[in-house]
């Protein structure tokens, strides 16, 4: 508890700036105070499904995936920044009044909450201050006193429900009996990290229960990909509801709770490239994109011209090579499933073309397997990039085959 206290003096002190925290296996939060009071929490385990998580809950009108939250976050200055990401996107929400305040401060106030309850326990802090004379007016002032006694809530609610697993054992083996399934011995049971992610063992088996004492919704999520706390906010319970029903499962064998990563982070705007890398070309190179999702034409043109490019988005597939051929673009994006022609048939059709056989190609689908990636490269497809699509792998696709034009060509002629 030494790190609470500490965090009560940075309150009684009225600390201004960030407080990194560090334990001894180098799990690492930051808090952000204003005048001795937090602003914003972030980091641990899994900030960015926590962020998520809270989206979800708080702001169901937002995407929850992170192409269209980098799309955003090139829209924020660095001077925006002083909070963090997450707070730099929740300002511009506000601003732009896709969320109302009421619901960013809701979004905060769990997320510190969430934060505070994972550093409860933990042992050998120590702590890193950066001060900071001035700061932008926050969303929301939190008093540490109120927040920390939230947290202390949230984890005795998780602590109950290991009681509330044992009251329900003998129900369970009322079941396992009547399915004549031998009764196995009881461990000690251990509280698994909420940031676990249950794997199943006896899929039949489990099943069979859940269907029985559950939604039979909870199968679905319980794919080793989601943790405890995600579950808990798709299946819309509470964290010890769900602990409580699935401890049991545990005790029984059906399945294990093993450690997942994270979701992957964002690129910072002040990381993305602002100009095109073919940079001392007469104009920036031009990339197509022929899908028929209006949704994924829009990602792609604000991600890509916010990097420097030109953008040709095309949702008509019949019409695709036509306009091609009158644009001329560096880069292609070509969609594989489509209404009216496929993507095999265009990028077929693009390499007996003299002024696109060298021109990089690159598939997008959401069926990444191996006969989809030999049929790409049949028909002379550059790579193949999954859906969904993220920030960092589009303009890593990008960098990596896009090659200068010499800089005597004009860059729409550099691939004849």
């Amino acid at each position: 508890m030494r790190q609470i206290d500490f965090l009560k003096s940075l309150e009684q002190l009225r600390f201004t700036g960030q407080l990194v925290q560090t334990d001894s296996t180098g799990q690492q939060w930051t808090i952000y105070f204003v005048q001795g009071q937090i602003t914003y929490a972030t980091g641990l385990q899994h900030p960015v499904r926590r962020w998520r998580r809270h989206l979800l809950t708080y702001c169901p009108g937002i995407p929850t995936y992170r192409l269209a939250w980098q799309i955003d976050l090139s829209k924020v200055t660095d001077d925006e920044l002083i909070f963090g990401w997450e707070y730099a996107l929740l300002r511009l929400w506000v601003t732009q009044q896709r969320i109302t305040q009421a619901q960013a401060c809701h979004l905060i106030r769990s997320t510190v909450t969430e934060v505070l309850q994972d550093i409860l326990l933990m042992q050998k802090v120590t702590n890193q201050l950066y001060r900071s004379s001035s700061s932008p007016i926050p969303l929301e002032l939190l008093e540490v006193e109120a927040m920390v006694s939230a947290a202390e809530t949230l984890w005795q609610q998780w602590q109950n429900s290991q009681s509330q697993n044992s009251q329900s054992q003998n129900s369970q083996s009322q079941w396992q009996n009547t399915q004549l399934v031998p009764d196995p011995v009881m461990p000690n049971l251990v509280m698994p990290n909420p940031d676990d992610a249950p794997v199943v063992k006896q899929p039949e088996a489990l099943q069979q229960w859940i269907a029985a004492h559950a939604s039979p919704n909870l199968i679905r999520l319980l794919n080793g990909q989601r943790s405890l706390r995600d579950i808990a906010t798709e299946s819309k319970q509470t964290l010890s509801e769900v602990a409580a029903l699935l401890l049991g499962c545990v005790q029984m064998g059906y399945i294990e709770f093993v450690p997942i990563p994270d979701l992957p982070g964002l690129v910072f705007q002040r990381e993305l490239p602002k100009t095109s890398p073919s940079s001392h070309l007469e104009s920036p190179a031009l990339i197509a994109c022929i899908d028929d999702s209006r949704m994924v034409r829009k990602m792609m043109e604000e991600l890509l011209t916010s990097s420097g490019y030109q953008f040709l988005g095309i949702a008509d597939p019949v019409r695709a090579i036509g306009v091609l051929l009158a644009r001329k673009p560096q880069f292609i994006f070509l969609d594989l499933v489509m209404p009216n022609a496929n993507g095999y048939e265009i990028c077929e059709k693009l390499r007996k073309l003299s002024c696109f056989r060298h021109t990089p190609i690159v598939i997008l689908t959401s069926n990444d397997g191996y006969a989809n990636r030999l049929r790409s490269n049949f028909v002379g497809a550059t790579d193949f990039l999954s859906k969904p699509l993220n920030a960092e792998t589009v303009l890593s696709m990008v960098s990596k085959h896009l090659s200068p034009a010499p800089a005597h060509l004009p860059a729409s002629t550099s691939s004849f």
